[in-house]
């Protein structure tokens, strides 16, 4: 008459890291010199796999593009990582804790790097703004829906 007893949730950050990082300046040095006001172009990409049974990779993406017309002033890639562990957790609620609470662990650290590449590249930081990555991830699951509505009537 043993009872089956649930293991306590487990959620932990075993560690963060900056797995990849890049800074182009294609145009340099020619274009430092024009006056211009760049236009900035910023995109965010999250992703997550899994390691091992209860360990995930989670990844937070950024590319920073700065142009002076139609030239790069600057191009950054950065992507700031994390390995997470995640136990007794029910599953259901995995993607939302990989898409929305990990990200947003991760976050300030992408944001401080991007940054200070910036900054030691010789030009004034770009500070990303703050994500709400709950609407960001309830935006994709949105897509997804449509994307399979749209598969699911092309079927019929």
């Amino acid at each position: 008459m043993a009872d089956e007893q649930q293991a306590d949730p487990v959620f932990q950050i075993q560690r963060v890291y900056l797995k990849d990082v890049s800074l182009e300046q294609p145009n340099s040095p020619r274009i430092l010199l024009e006056q211009a006001q760049p236009q900035i172009e910023i995109n965010l990409g999250v992703g997550a796999e899994t390691v091992a049974d209860g360990v995930y990779e989670v990844a937070v993406t950024a590319t920073v593009q700065t142009k002076i017309a139609d030239r790069t002033l600057f191009l950054v890639e950065a992507k700031q990582a994390g390995i997470f562990e995640i136990r007794n957790v029910p599953q259901e609620q995995m993607r939302p804790i990989l898409g929305i609470a990990c990200p947003g662990m991760l976050y300030p650290y992408l944001r401080a790097n991007v940054a200070d590449l910036i900054t030691r590249a010789g030009f004034p930081p770009v500070h990303l703004t703050e994500v709400n990555f709950q609407a960001m991830f309830d935006a994709q699951q949105q897509a997804e829906l449509e994307q399979l509505a749209g598969q699911t009537l092309g079927q019929a």
